[in-house]
């Protein structure tokens, strides 16, 4: 069949499309690759919360079974039952891989959310996280902590490609932004072919509207209540521009480049619409440009299919007034600072809390089996 027209319209303006979902039932049954053929699916990404989601189907009975039989621990058959569905997963899309040159065709894995502040231990299970799926097309999800941000850089320094995950403000994009620059360089003095590393950052957009609209509602003004549904769109074109800034016309990356080193592309993550007086498609439309990647949940990729308008890209040059809505928000009484701060901790606490519900649902599992 046919490329949707839609979803191919939003390939075409540069926008690379990515199911935000995986697992065995949708490997198995021909789903991933029907969207692949039909929707212009070019990758996957996954988190704590779509594994802890997925795990329960019955298409991981045998295998757990197995496990069981071998005595697995908990941590040990939750890591072998989701690097089986990303390594087939990458299989599946390396046509894509290949024909993209290495952009797309992608699936991410994400480090144990309870490594979040802990550099060491995400060092050291991205290493062990690329070795164990061992294919090129793979991307390691890293949080953009505090701690995450000198693990992306010697993740990367290893020749390790890396989906930057949970970044809320241009502040810490601009922060990614210089780790995978300073890793790039690090990889290129180790002797590493830097055509092959590559990244995104992942920039969460909905979630940003979900925590402003909830403080400019509570503020009450009509100047207030005038801003909400804007600042997501509006940080996520602020966080395009920073990266247009430090790839396009910066000299740092310009050098790094002559060395075959790849733009760190941004990734529009939670792109689901949350409130439903806004247009479902809202941060999708209002999000497309060059070399930028919009990971969305099946529903999201439904309503782009139906009924999207993309009409070439909306971003550039919308610097100057997305900061005005920045600028009035701050105006209205909202502590961006405190915005930015929350949503972090409580991304962190989400995926924390889906892993630990996996972890107790597959010891059960477990339990049953043997």
């Amino acid at each position: 069949m046919a490329q949707n027209q839609n979803l191919a319209a939003l390939s075409a303006a540069g926008v690379s499309v990515w199911l935000d979902d995986l697992s065995r039932a949708r490997l198995e049954s021909g789903n991933l690759a029907q969207l692949v053929a039909e929707k212009s699916v070019v990758g996957v990404t996954t988190n704590p919360s779509i594994f802890q989601a997925a795990l329960k189907g019955p298409e991981y009975h045998d295998q757990l079974h197995e496990l069981a039989g071998r005595g697995a621990n908990v941590d040990d058959t939750v890591r072998a039952l989701t690097t089986d569905d990303v390594r087939d997963a990458c299989d599946l899309l390396t046509p894509q891989y290949e024909a993209s040159g290495g952009v797309d065709g992608r699936v991410s894995i994400e480090v144990d959310p309870r490594l979040a502040h802990d550099t060491e231990g995400t060092v050291a299970q991205a290493i062990e996280l690329w070795k164990i799926v061992d294919r090129p097309n793979l991307l390691i999800k890293i949080p953009a902590t505090l701690a995450g941000l000198p693990a992306i850089t010697r993740v990367i320094a290893e020749g390790i490609s890396v989906n930057v995950t949970l970044i809320f403000s241009v502040e810490r994009h601009k922060a990614v932004i210089d780790a995978y620059l300073a890793g790039l360089e690090a990889a290129k003095a180790a002797g590493h072919d830097l055509a092959r590393i590559h990244s995104v950052a992942s920039f969460f957009v909905s979630r940003v509207d979900t925590e402003i609209d909830a403080r400019l509602e509570k503020i009450g003004t009509d100047a207030a209540l005038a801003l909400r549904g804007k600042a997501g769109v509006a940080n996520a074109r602020l966080a395009y521009a920073a990266y247009q800034e430090v790839f396009e016309s910066g000299d740092r990356f310009a050098e790094l480049a002559k060395s075959g080193a790849r733009v760190q592309r941004p990734l529009w993550a939670s792109t689901g619409v949350k409130n439903p007086e806004y247009p479902d498609t809202l941060y999708v439309t209002e999000l497309v440009a060059a070399n930028t990647v919009n990971t969305m949940p099946e529903k999201t990729l439904d309503a782009v299919a139906d009924h999207g308008t993309v009409t070439g890209d909306a971003i550039t040059g919308t610097a100057a007034a997305s900061q005005e809505v920045f600028d009035a928000v701050a105006a209205a009484g909202v502590d961006l600072t405190d915005v930015f701060d929350t949503l972090e901790t409580e991304g962190v606490d989400k995926f924390e809390v889906s892993w630990n519900e996996l972890l107790e649902a597959t010891a059960a599992s477990l339990t049953a089996a043997s």
